[in-house]
């Protein structure tokens, strides 16, 4: 009992000295064959432990100085050594019998370890050593054979580079195509929120960026219900953008395009000066906007014959009318450009610079014929460029003039019959001729050349609905790239003046759009709502309008409006004085500035093509009036419903596909309303442009 560490009496002792040295022995050996393994297999590399310990001894010295400063124990600001000494004496009887034992064995581990390292690296040198004389022995045998197979192989490459430079050739068309549409995007990018722009500078986040696209796209979508043919096209970008890696089959046009000459601003009076303009344009690319403009103004009231100062002082005011969203600071900054045309000796690069800024100045600011005068006098100036053609057809767009940009485009074509900007814009026309088939190459072929400005959603759009048109199953196709290139939320939902983040399906239920009580007023009150447009129809001069946006394969199809854009139509109400009062206590619908409130009447034989509306903003409400009992249907995305009923209301999100058929043997009569999309802000409702 006692040799196993017990007493007679039962209690247990503590260990003695030599069972407490035999423990230590064991642990001892063990760390050494432990550390023997560890040399063995190389799993540490000492040197990089013994390096990288020196560094860290630094390193936690430096670190720890201001941890420890708590344990200033001889009051001179910092832990040291003395601190150390006194902080230690505290503990010495304690901890110093431990201590000695602790140092004891990590000498004896460490002193084992540096012993046996050096004979065993050693070893595994001489045997590595062997190894890599068996490898040169191998290799030489080889070498014979492989000349023979390089000799074979080059002549394979040799040919295979030839065909490759070959078909390089013919396919750099194809690589700046529609690949090359993404890394461009830039030039033609909508927002991926909001794509509208604006003329009012407002609070919402979507209307932040003033861009020359967006206004475009706004001044034509204002008066349209949905996308057809009087929609605008973008403007041509000024340049390409080309900043990314590419492919080498790319490599010439992008090295063509660093190559282009850099535009030459000055002229001998302003290489004079070109130390004092450099300073002002500095400070205006910094960002200091009210800087530069006092430094260019100081230079144009010094050198008042300088066109480069004047452009200078045209382009901070341009930039600070962007800061302080300022129509009036931006409508003299067009002053200013127009100034540096009229000045002597004005480099015909400025004067490309200056006309093509303010023409896009003017058309942000809704000064569409201002802009046309602009882009005429460019195009007298410089009759051979036909970029700028192509900007003064999209000037004659805006102003719904397409006789005169049809000609422009196909002067273009008879001079650059490859230009990718001019074959989408004249494929557009076209087709708002309704010349559906002649419009689809143009349209294509724009599309898969890849040119800037053609990396756009309305081409995307009305192809894909061309295609439709004609029964082509492709249609779909473009529609999933134009998704595909950010363009369309999804195949099937293809708005193009979006907010980003909307719940998105085809058909809604009251509930799930919030407006129950818009909902009953409608179907409690739909026999007085139909009583006043049937009162209407009657009349001898009918107030219904035929639809107007080529819609309508075949058939009758009419309208009247109550309420559009979010503005009352007076007149209108006062032939439906009860349904106007009844609907004026909802502001979600007769506030809906991207929507309408109107009747429809379809007749027997009416067909509408598929479309979708401009906007997913809105969901569209359809209170049933007059309805055959059999041959009216609707399709919505992929379903197909038999869906009005006399004095019911259906809801679906017109910015999907959706297409109808009137096959009854009379007359249907509904009525619409457009109510805003129920996830929209209050800020949202206030500041988003109407369509």
């Amino acid at each position: 009992e006692t040799k196993h560490g017990g007493s007679k009496n039962g209690k247990k002792e503590g260990l003695s000295g030599s069972s407490f040295f035999t423990w230590f022995m064991v642990i001892a050996l063990l760390g050494v064959w432990t550390s023997v393994a560890v040399v063995w297999f190389e799993l540490v590399d000492y040197e990089e432990v013994l390096a990288k310990a020196k560094d860290f001894r630094y390193n936690l010295s430096e670190v720890l100085q201001g941890k420890l400063g708590i344990y200033d124990a001889d009051g001179d600001g910092d832990f040291d050594v003395e601190d150390a000494k006194v902080l230690l004496g505290k503990y010495k009887y304690r901890w110093n019998h431990l201590y000695n034992s602790v140092g004891m064995f990590m000498f004896g581990f460490f002193f084992v370890l540096k012993a046996i390292k050096e004979p065993l690296k050693k070893l595994r040198e001489k045997q590595e050593s062997k190894k890599e004389e068996i490898k040169e022995e191998k290799k030489k045998t080889r070498k014979g054979k492989d000349a023979t197979d390089r000799k074979d192989k080059k002549a394979v490459d040799t040919n295979k580079l030839k065909k490759d430079s070959d078909k390089s050739k013919r396919d750099r068309g194809k690589e700046k195509g529609l690949d090359k549409n993404v890394k461009s995007k830039e030039t033609t990018k909508k927002s991926s929120s909001e794509k509208d722009g604006t003329v009012q500078v407002g609070k919402d986040k979507e209307t932040k960026k003033i861009t020359r696209k967006k206004r475009n796209k706004e001044s034509s979508c204002s008066a349209n219900e949905e996308q057809t043919s009087r929609i605008s096209v973008p403007a041509q970008p000024t340049s390409p953008e080309s900043e990314e890696t590419v492919q080498p089959a790319e490599k010439t046009y992008v090295e063509s395009a660093k190559k282009k000459k850099k535009p030459k601003l000055l002229n001998k009076f302003d290489k004079n000066i070109k130390a004092e303009l450099d300073a002002a344009e500095k400070l205006r690319k910094k960002g200091k906007v009210e800087e530069a403009l006092r430094a260019f103004e100081a230079l144009v009231n010094q050198y008042p014959q300088s066109p480069r100062a004047r452009y200078g002082k045209a382009q901070s005011e341009d930039d600070l009318a962007e800061k302080m969203r300022s129509n009036e600071m931006l409508q003299q900054a067009i002053n200013t450009y127009d100034e540096v045309v009229s000045l002597p000796n004005v480099p015909s690069d400025l004067i490309k610079l200056s006309l093509k800024r303010e023409a896009d100045r003017q058309q942000f600011l809704g000064r569409m014929r201002g802009s046309l005068i602009t882009l005429q006098k460019l195009v007298q100036l410089f009759p051979s460029d036909t970029s700028f053609k192509n900007d003064l057809g999209v000037g004659y767009l805006l102003i719904g003039d397409n006789s005169n940009a049809k000609k422009v485009y196909e002067e273009v074509l008879s001079l650059a019959p490859n230009d990718g900007f001019a074959k989408v814009h004249y494929g557009f026309i076209l087709k708002a001729e309704n010349k559906i088939a002649e419009s689809i190459p143009y349209l294509q072929e724009g599309l898969e050349s890849g040119d800037p400005g053609t990396d756009d959603g309305r081409f995307y759009f009305h192809l894909g609905d061309a295609l439709q048109r004609m029964g082509d199953k492709e249609a779909y196709k473009w529609y999933e790239l134009g998704h595909q290139r950010g363009h369309f939320a999804s195949v099937w939902q293809r708005s193009l003046y979006n907010v980003k983040g909307l719940k998105a399906q085809p058909w809604w239920t009251a509930r799930e759009t919030g407006y129950t009580e818009l909902v009953k007023s409608l179907e409690k009150n739909w026999k007085l709502i139909r009583d006043e447009g049937l009162a209407v129809m009657d009349k001898k001069r009918s107030l219904f309008l035929p639809e107007d946006e080529n819609l309508r394969e075949k058939g009758d199809w009419s309208q009247f409006t109550l309420w559009q854009q979010g503005r009352k139509n007076e007149n209108a109400c006062k032939s439906v004085p009860k349904t106007c009062a009844l609907l004026e206590r909802f502001p979600e619908a007769t506030g809906c500035r991207r929507g309408q409130i109107k009747y429809s009447i379809m007749h027997p034989g009416t067909h509408v093509w598929p479309h979708t509306g401009p906007t997913n903003c809105r969901l569209r409400m359809h209170l049933g009036l007059v309805i055959p009992k059999e041959g009216c249907r609707i399709r919505c995305a992929q379903e197909n419903r038999y869906a009005w009923e006399e004095g019911k209301v259906l809801i679906f999100d017109d910015s999907f596909e959706h297409e109808v058929w009137q096959d009854a043997e009379s007359y249907r009569l509904i009525f619409i309303v457009d109510v805003w999309h129920p996830e929209l802000t209050a800020q949202q409702r206030r500041t988003l442009p109407a369509i």
